[in-house]
């Protein structure tokens, strides 16, 4: 006799996020998770209840994971204005090509639908402005929220960087970018 196969919840939201960011989250249907996960979409419909649910699920589930990346990287830099550019280098990586980045941005859209996945989203918009932040603590004249301010520069560049992909490989644009801004930044703050 053949045991069902059996999967933790994290591994079926695990297979869910792979769904949604390659194909968009649309793609994210029972169906299509019962064939990526292997169990059944009864035992999902149990599990998850309705779509809605399993996309939030999945969200929060990704938001964890981003949570914990950022945790994990801010403890490896030092804290350095050159180390929240690591920090921020770090967090660009994973993003793949420029048509998985626009399959991105279709998940982010769905972030921004959900008030409870909005608020994960301003939790870590704080804790990063916060850890950034700490990475200029020993320079003078530099604006109170200057966590804040790379992290905007940050997500600019990002957005920036897809409308000419092929120029150079994101990571390299990213550095680029936050150097240039840094040394903006700590110009103006020896030279008010």
């Amino acid at each position: 006799m053949t045991r069902p196969k059996t999967q933790s919840d994290e591994q079926v939201l695990e297979a869910a996020y792979r769904l949604m960011h390659a194909d968009g989250p649309e793609a994210l249907t029972f169906e299509r998770l019962a064939r990526a996960s292997g169990l059944s979409g009864s035992t999902l419909v149990q599990r998850f209840k309705n779509k809605a649910l399993l996309k939030q699920r999945t969200l929060l589930y990704a938001w964890d994971g981003l949570d914990r990346k950022t945790e994990e990287v801010a403890s490896s830099v030092p804290r350095t204005p050159a180390g929240a550019v690591e920090l921020l280098v770090a967090l660009s990586s994973g993003y793949g090509d420029i048509e998985s980045y626009a399959e991105g941005l279709l998940v982010l859209r769905e972030d921004l639908r959900d008030p409870m996945l909005r608020v994960r989203g301003a939790a870590w918009k704080a804790a990063l402005g916060r850890m950034l932040a700490d990475c200029f603590a020993g320079v003078r004249g530099i604006p109170d929220d200057i966590g804040l301010l790379m992290a905007t520069h940050w997500q600019g560049s990002l957005l920036w960087w897809s409308f000419d992909p092929d120029d150079m490989d994101l990571t390299a644009y990213v550095e680029h970018s936050l150097m240039r801004f840094l040394s903006a930044t700590t110009t103006l703050a020896r030279n008010p």
